[in-house]
């Protein structure tokens, strides 16, 4: 085993959530390698953070909506093109709250609502392929009890 297979993987660890309302999913369209991409709200896990509060932070600063989170959808492993490993946990959640007088993540453009037929006519805008796994397993009723996620304290 050579000193690179020795290292203990370390995948970066993100949550996204599928927002609905009305047929609509709520994006963040942002600027990534100097293109416009579009992403379902999502970000990396914090220190001492649980994924359910994760999912809600990040939704809350890339959109500026407050959600209840509703299910957990499923996880993701994925490695980038730059050889990056990421490990994906997506959730369902509805709508609380708009704060249009919040400033929303650096790199965030805006937020904006759309079809999934309308993003599936925007493909190669996706900023990775998690972002259509994800919808299509919500699209197909994906859903399961937010208690299976748990964070166990020491």
């Amino acid at each position: 085993m050579n000193a690179l297979q020795s290292q203990r993987w370390a995948p970066h660890v993100t949550v996204a959530t599928v927002v609905s309302r009305a047929g609509q999913l709520l994006l963040v369209e942002e600027e990534k390698g100097g293109r416009r991409v579009l992403n379902q709200p999502a970000g990396h896990l914090e220190p001492g953070e649980s994924l359910l509060e994760a999912a809600v932070r990040e939704t809350r600063e890339e959109t500026g909506w407050d959600v209840r989170l509703t299910g957990f959808i499923g996880s993701y492993q994925w490695t980038a093109g730059d050889g990056t490993p990421f490990l994906r946990f997506a959730f369902s959640a509805e709508p609380l709250q708009h704060h249009p007088e919040q400033a929303l993540d650096a790199g965030i453009v805006q937020a904006l609502w759309m079809s999934p037929v309308a993003l599936q006519a925007d493909m190669a805008r996706l900023r990775s392929p998690l972002v259509w796994h994800t919808i299509s397993d919500w699209l197909a009723g994906q859903r399961y009890p937010l208690s299976i996620v748990r964070q166990v304290a020491p």
